[in-house]
């Protein structure tokens, strides 16, 4: 049995790509922040059937990958302890397929980390069939470690998230003040309108003022309350007629973590299988992390 506390641990998936190199810097990073512990967890499968036609693997080709798989994360420990030392760290090399066991890792863990290229076990962890099953059905927040250096952007560069108008970004409102004032770092919460208006004709210009100014509102009573408990906080309030995803794309290139919820409607909706999900995780240039509402209690 796992020693850590339930929601304890920043879990890593690793794989021996560079990709995830840099989600266990990046985890490590987020674990000493939170006074948490770290899980670097390498899962793989095979089975004993064999397929007719197929090579035989044998006991000693098995116990080479058991081999290179505890090599992977032993690398992934060494690379996180230099990144962020004194953070306590776990290595587990589970033979499983990663989705199952990915899955039920989330269930006790703070927040999982991946990388955005994977190699062997989990290839295709950012558009394949892991990363999706992971962010819409883990039980805890996915950070997707991203962009041309995730783990070298600047202290002071904000944390940014997407808000829409329902209360399914509650969870990711609340996850990015905890990780904006973890970081000592300013918040910027983006909100997006302009599919309401298919009529470009001028006359309609002074309805956009009205539904600009409504936004504007919705927007405000989303983050009422959490300067109370936030008072220190700086948070800049943005509203912008455009589309979701170039809007929070274009900030990632100005951000440290970008957060985004993972149900929602109007511009947000289908967050995680549509095509702001993709877009935004596929084109940030900072980590992302993806919040389902029901994960707010693990934020």
């Amino acid at each position: 049995m796992r020693a850590e506390a339930v929601g304890q641990t920043v879990v890593v998936g690793v794989d021996g790509s560079e990709s995830a190199l840099d989600a266990a810097r990046w985890a490590a990073g987020e674990a000493r922040r939170r006074g948490l512990s770290l899980r670097l967890v390498n899962a793989f499968g095979w089975t004993d059937a064999q397929p007719v036609g197929e090579a035989v693997v044998t006991p000693e080709y098995r116990e080479a990958l058991l081999r290179e798989a505890h090599s992977e994360v032993a690398a992934a420990a060494a690379a996180a302890e230099e990144f962020a030392p004194g953070v306590r760290v776990e290595q587990h090399v589970e033979v499983g397929f990663p989705v199952p066991v990915l899955r039920a890792e989330a269930e006790r863990a703070r927040l999982l980390v991946l990388g955005d290229r994977g190699l062997g076990a989990v290839l295709g962890l950012l558009i394949g069939s892991v990363a999706v099953s992971m962010a819409a059905n883990a039980a805890c927040p996915v950070v997707v470690v991203r962009g041309p250096d995730p783990v070298g952007l600047p202290s002071d560069l904000p944390v940014v998230v997407g808000v829409d108008g329902s209360g399914y970004s509650e969870a990711a409102i609340a996850f990015a003040h905890e990780a904006a004032a973890a970081r000592k770092a300013p918040l910027v919460a983006v909100h997006t309108w302009g599919e309401l208006i298919l009529d470009p004709r001028p006359a309609l210009l002074r309805d956009a003022d009205a539904i600009e100014a409504a936004e504007r509102e919705m927007l405000a009573e989303r983050l009422a309350g959490w300067a109370d408990k936030y008072p220190d906080l700086d948070v800049r309030r943005l509203v912008t007629r455009s589309r979701p995803a170039n809007a929070l794309v274009e900030w990632s290139a100005r951000a440290q973590l970008l957060v985004v919820g993972s149900r929602g409607h109007g511009n947000f909706a289908g967050l995680i299988l549509g095509s702001v999900s993709h877009a935004v995780v596929q084109r940030a240039e900072c980590p992302v992390a993806v919040v389902r509402a029901d994960t707010a209690g693990q934020a």
